[in-house]
């Protein structure tokens, strides 16, 4: 039976023999050899084999929502103050001494049902924002897409007809749509739930 070149280190040891680099009698019992594995190999994958994705909601993640109850804020004062416009119109409208004012005129023939109208849509909007910040330590990729289209389409609309009052409405909208739509944002959404 042939073991190998006695001389060789990194060959197979000899019975009696003790091994490379200890003195004899204290050779460590049980250690494997070079290029062995100390342990199983680390999996990066939960038991289904699935990324198992953050366990706390990112920053970025946690200040879209904050934003979106700011917006949701917002938008339940512009909805009083809508309700309160259509009050004061409506009033107006009763009063003989402003019939007759022509400056009143072109505010007085706007009719009233369309100024709650525009209340009721600017509330629902802020109701839809507050759903939304709620769902997002539970919801899935379509809270986040929701949530995408909330944010553009809100900075469009504080661009264009409200201009000065939706600058704070565009500037929080882009920060939503930016944080929801980065990879950490998109990786909280796409997590596996227990």
């Amino acid at each position: 039976m042939s073991f190998g070149d006695p001389n060789n280190p990194y060959g197979q040891q000899q019975g009696g023999q003790p091994g490379y680099g200890y003195p004899q009698g204290q050779q460590p019992q049980g250690q494997p050899g070079y290029g062995y594995p100390q342990a199983p190999p680390v999996q990066p994958y939960g038991a289904g084999g699935f990324a198992a994705g953050p366990t706390e909601m990112p920053g970025g993640v946690k200040a879209a929502r904050v934003m979106l109850f700011i917006i949701a804020g917002f938008q339940v004062i512009g909805a009083v103050l809508f309700f309160l416009t259509g009050a004061a119109i409506s009033k107006a409208q009763d009063n003989p001494a402003l019939k007759d004012d022509i400056q009143f005129k072109d505010l007085a023939d706007f009719p009233t049902g369309g100024v709650y109208a525009l209340g009721v849509a600017v509330l629902l909007w802020g109701v839809l924002a507050i759903f939304l910040g709620v769902k997002f330590s539970s919801g899935g990729n379509g809270i986040r897409i929701t949530a995408l289209v909330f944010g553009v389409i809100t900075a469009i609309l504080g661009i264009y007809p409200f201009v000065l009052v939706g600058l704070v409405h565009t500037v929080l909208a882009i920060l939503i749509a930016v944080f929801v739509g980065k990879s950490d944002g998109s990786a909280w959404f796409t997590r596996q739930r227990a």
